[in-house]
């Protein structure tokens, strides 16, 4: 992305704080220091991150627990972006109905399959505008499954290419494409 498209997006996202809380939720081992997440949370400093004792775990409970916990600080309707099991937890919240979200980003979200998950994500369109970023190469969710999933919530969805997982490993650190995403997806809302 060229410098002037980077602060016009930069832009977009500080005024998006005015209306919104934009929250970070982590996936598995709680995205390291050089991942996208943190990248963002470090650039950002108005953004909120979910925390938890122990992000090594993949019990879904914990996860909306912690988001839930998150929520209660926000003073605006929040913005969740997931990563990978982040994502399905943003999912299984949002299915309860009960917390103040505008809408949600899901980021190379897992086959919840994978963690035996089948029964806490929501197999039906999610109460909120949101959109499903994957990848064809993703070892955690094959694309067709993304498709599946981005059809059963209702998400649009953004096709990354051979993206890998979207994680630092894959090469994904402040990845600015990303956040060019969350802004026109923000616009939206």
């Amino acid at each position: 992305m060229q410098e002037s498209q980077t602060r016009i997006v930069e832009q977009q996202l500080a005024e998006a704080l005015a209306r919104f809380e934009l929250v970070l939720v982590p996936g598995l081992y709680d995205s390291g220091p050089e991942h996208w997440q943190s990248c963002w949370q470090r650039r950002f400093s108005g953004w909120r991150r979910v925390t938890q004792r122990s992000w090594n775990e993949p019990d879904i409970h914990r996860w909306t627990d912690a988001i839930k916990r998150t929520l209660t600080q926000c003073q605006r309707p929040a913005v969740l972006i997931g990563h990978s099991l982040g994502a399905l937890a943003t999912c299984s919240l949002l299915d309860s109905g009960t917390v103040s979200v505008a809408g949600a980003m899901l980021v190379a979200p897992a086959e919840p399959a994978k963690f035996e998950l089948e029964d806490h994500v929501p197999c039906s369109r999610l109460p909120v505008p949101s959109v499903v970023v994957a990848s064809h190469d993703d070892p955690l969710m094959r694309f067709d499954r993304a498709e599946y999933w981005a059809g059963t919530w209702g998400s649009r969805l953004i096709d990354l290419g051979e993206a890998q997982h979207i994680n630092a490993e894959a090469g994904f650190g402040p990845w600015p494409y990303g956040l060019s995403i969350l802004s026109e997806f923000i616009a939206t809302l």
